[in-house]
């Protein structure tokens, strides 16, 4: 069987399985496990070093359910605009399987079945190994988006959310998202603050237009909007930060930093 291959291992975490869960270890260090019924998450996707304890106070929260779709930007543009993968992924920690019943079901009006858009794609990879260090059994459901308009995301969290109702799952939906990029710190946190609000209210057109009245360099809009569209059908009421952070607390210089938000939607 064909398999989608780690693009990113040795660089944004590391390769030896060992070293790995010793980062992962370090990730969760300071993080208590206090699992909640949550819906949706948006996660941040870069070098573990940087975001990996933002993520990690995430993953802390997840209940133990059977699918996780996870839909991430595709920052290569390679491959349909909204593909999902239907290949086992391989990652360091072992082989993770997809829900090939949910991919089965979902609709196909906008997302295609595309391992091509995959290949080289960071943002869906980086949330594996998390879910390895904290769950036995689960199932993925990779979707990545090039297109990042209101109109598709609406329609990809469309297509997710009837395929839960359909099959009656236990799925958590993770948006794979950084905040903002190369800004000073101070100025990330207020620009972060401001596009984080109507997530937390799961208002989708003022979450736009938050983004284009600051010009803010979220690179994951269309995934997190999807996300907030999705989780809303499902019942969702309200999102809440868990862990804010910035590169520039790792690197130790504020003059340029990407932000990280943690976020939980219950």
């Amino acid at each position: 069987m064909n398999m989608r291959k780690p693009a990113v291992s040795g660089q944004f975490y590391p390769k030896n399985p060992n070293d790995l869960n010793k980062q992962l270890d370090r990730c969760f260090h300071d993080v208590e496990n206090e699992k909640r019924r949550v819906i949706g998450a948006v996660v941040p996707h870069a070098g573990y070093i940087y975001s990996g304890n933002v993520a990690a106070h995430v993953f802390s929260k997840l209940q133990d359910v059977k699918t996780f779709v996870i839909i991430g930007l595709n920052h290569q543009g390679i491959g349909s605009a909204v593909a999902v993968s239907a290949q086992p992924w391989e990652t360091p920690l072992g082989t993770v399987e997809v829900d090939y019943d949910f991919i089965q079901a979902l609709p196909k009006r906008i997302i295609d079945t595309d391992e091509t858009a995959h290949i080289y794609e960071h943002s869906i990879e980086v949330q594996l190994p998390f879910l390895q260090y904290r769950f036995k059994k689960f199932k993925i459901v990779p979707i990545s988006m090039s297109l990042q308009d209101e109109e598709t995301a609406k329609e990809v969290g469309d297509e997710i959310s009837e395929t839960v109702k359909k099959l009656r799952s236990k799925a958590v939906i993770l948006a794979s998202s950084d905040f903002t990029h190369y800004e000073p710190d101070s100025v990330a946190r207020d620009v972060d603050r401001y596009v984080v609000k109507p997530i937390l209210e799961l208002d989708v057109p003022e979450f736009y237009k938050r983004i284009h009245n600051k010009n803010a360099s979220v690179c994951g809009v269309g995934p997190i909007a999807a996300m907030m569209y999705a989780v809303k059908e499902l019942g969702a009421k309200e999102g809440k930060v868990i862990k804010y952070a910035t590169s520039g607390e790792v690197a130790r210089d504020m003059t340029s930093v990407v932000g990280y938000a943690g976020i939980i939607i219950v």
